[in-house]
């Protein structure tokens, strides 16, 4: 399906049937949430992640979606060129590329003269040169079709420079800025690149963490417009109308969805 031309259906928000998205990082948390919105807009989908792939993808597939699930390491470039393959072996071609994987949930916080080289080089691995790396693996595919969407999971700590957080800020702010440099470079090829920031988000994989919630969770609620804890759910409404025609003419631009806590 070529999403450019692809519309809206009532009762069903933004209709993306017949197309392919890879969600990576997709088993679990935000990733997941937006796997299953997209699915249930009519894409098929491709959960990659490093663990959980196929149980990820079979939680979509019971629910009568079409799915598959493919164990990816975004940092190691044999990983993602085998998730490309297994895409394009299952479903034909692929459309819509979500990097959703990185690290975050598994961090503690910790002032910046505390985080060894070793932490920030893998935290960049993941969050950036896996980024990269998928969005390399794609561009072949999305050029032979002449469409393609790629659509960046950043960060709104990429605006304010949260504490305690500095390689992770780093990674989100890359996040945008490549964001930006893809679009101007991809654009005249058909290949549009946005980027979704969002707030502190209460997944699964976040809740599991209790230092990082004890820190984060009462200012991120303090400081929005809309005094509320952020969900997954709050998420997929904007990774979905990048995916879609609606966006057709919108690149190189991150949305913060946050509940008012920044403005820009």
């Amino acid at each position: 399906m070529d999403i450019r031309q692809n519309g809206t259906k009532a009762g069903n928000g933004t209709n993306l049937e017949g197309a392919v998205a890879i969600v990576t990082g997709g088993a679990a948390g935000i990733g997941h949430a937006v796997a299953a919105d997209l699915a249930a807009r009519g894409a098929a989908i491709v959960i990659a992640d490093q663990s959980n792939a196929e149980a990820g993808a079979q939680r979509l597939v019971d629910s009568g979606y079409r799915a598959i699930g493919v164990a990816t390491d975004v940092s190691l470039d044999a990983d993602v060129k085998a998730m490309v393959a297994a895409s394009q072996d299952a479903f034909g071609r692929v459309d819509i590329l979500v990097n959703n994987a990185g690290i975050y949930s598994t961090l503690r916080p910790k002032p910046f003269e505390q985080i060894d080289a070793v932490e920030f080089r893998r935290v960049m691995d993941v969050n950036v040169i896996g980024l990269f790396q998928c969005c390399k693996a794609v561009v072949p595919i999305f050029e032979r079709q002449k469409s393609g969407r790629i659509i960046n999971i950043s960060s709104g700590v990429a605006f304010k420079g949260n504490p305690l957080m500095a390689h992770y800020v780093a990674s989100k702010g890359a996040v945008v800025s490549l964001t930006r440099a893809l679009a101007t470079e991809l654009g005249p090829r058909g290949i549009l690149v946005n980027s979704v920031a969002p707030g502190f988000t209460l997944s699964d994989n976040v809740e599991r963490n209790a230092e990082l919630v004890a820190g984060a969770k009462e200012p991120s609620v303090r400081g929005r417009v809309l005094a509320r804890a952020m969900t997954p759910a709050d998420l997929v409404g904007a990774v979905a109308f990048f995916a879609s025609a609606d966006a057709a003419f919108i690149t190189g631009q991150t949305l913060v969805v946050d509940g008012g806590a920044y403005f820009h």
